[in-house]
């Protein structure tokens, strides 16, 4: 079902997005990733051959993403995977930094809608949009509620979009710990250790993690919904 089709990845040059991806060229799309490292997009096209192209994006600049999108043919699926660490200083209290937290919204909540935004006049009559969340939104922690906050945002903007954009699908994929890049420099041992509770003690793998964005291309009768792909973790 995803064979022919063309799929834009905001994000898709590392991470889940690249994961995402791969596994759609593999199952006979071609994909256009945007990120904001040139560097990062040729070697991911490197690898990603023929069937890929990408282009540089900020997706917290609008001027940015209203010329990515310019300059992309029809959509049939949207993924919007970008979106890097939250930056410290976001605890609420005394050190709590308002630009810290504005500028965190900004990449992971006004980013993916201006998105949808730009994108709209390319997607195709039963085009999809998948967007990402986290598990802050139904697992908070101490210190992590700008992180829920923005987490939970996402999630019901891919419900409230789902209605307003209709017949157009819109989803989003919360995904638990997974083992991408900028997990590299954590221990294995500590790694372990913040899994070791779960159903499935260990980190997920990106192409794991791929497979949710797939199933909401395909799922042409799916619309409104959050997968998590968290290996038990909100259950541990």
């Amino acid at each position: 079902m995803l064979e022919g089709r063309h799929i834009v990845i905001l994000g898709g040059s590392s991470g889940i997005g690249f994961a995402v991806a791969e596994s759609a060229i593999a199952a006979g799309a071609t994909v256009h990733i945007g990120s904001t490292n040139l560097a990062k997009i040729e070697d991911a096209l490197a690898r990603l051959g023929a069937q890929a192209s990408g282009a540089v994006v900020d997706t917290t600049d609008e001027t940015s993403l209203a010329a990515f999108f310019e300059g992309c043919s029809a959509i049939d699926h949207l993924v919007h995977t970008a979106g890097d660490r939250l930056p410290r200083g976001l605890t609420i209290g005394s050190d709590f930094d308002l630009a810290a937290a504005q500028s965190a919204m900004g990449a992971r909540f006004w980013g993916p809608l201006l998105a949808v935004k730009h994108a709209l006049p390319k997607l195709s009559p039963e085009a999809s949009i998948t967007l990402t969340a986290g598990l802050y939104a139904h697992r908070p922690t101490r210190g992590s509620t700008m992180s829920t906050a923005i987490a939970g945002a996402v999630e019901h903007l891919a419900r409230g979009l789902a209605v307003d954009l209709a017949p157009v699908r819109v989803n989003a994929v919360t995904p638990g710990l997974i083992a991408t890049e900028m997990w590299a420099k954590v221990p294995e041992d500590a790694r372990g250790a913040m899994t070791k509770a779960q159903p499935l003690p260990r980190m997920g793998f990106p192409v794991e993690a791929a497979e949710a964005y797939l199933y909401f291309m395909r799922a042409g009768f799916t619309t409104g919904q959050v997968a998590v792909v968290d290996g038990g973790r909100l259950f541990s």
